[in-house]
């Protein structure tokens, strides 16, 4: 379970806490690759590299030691 929270809401990580509780507590045995809990946890990832791509895109080109040369 990821403990990083960029560019995830409050209520976000709220129901998807709970979620994961539940499906830990009252879920089905662990199921490999098709475990649900597995499952959020990989598309919390996913979300949480998305951010941190956008965030960097977003910062890149104002990073003050850096001047912008508009060149990728």
């Amino acid at each position: 379970m990821s403990s990083n929270n960029d560019g995830l809401s409050l209520w976000y990580r709220i129901t998807w806490r709970l979620n994961w509780l539940l499906l830990h507590v009252a879920g089905p045995a662990d199921l490999g690759d098709a475990d649900p809990r597995r499952r959020m946890e990989r598309e919390r990832a996913e979300r949480v590299a998305r951010a941190r791509v956008v965030r960097k895109v977003e910062v890149e080109p104002t990073a003050p030691d850096q001047p912008f040369t508009g060149a990728a």
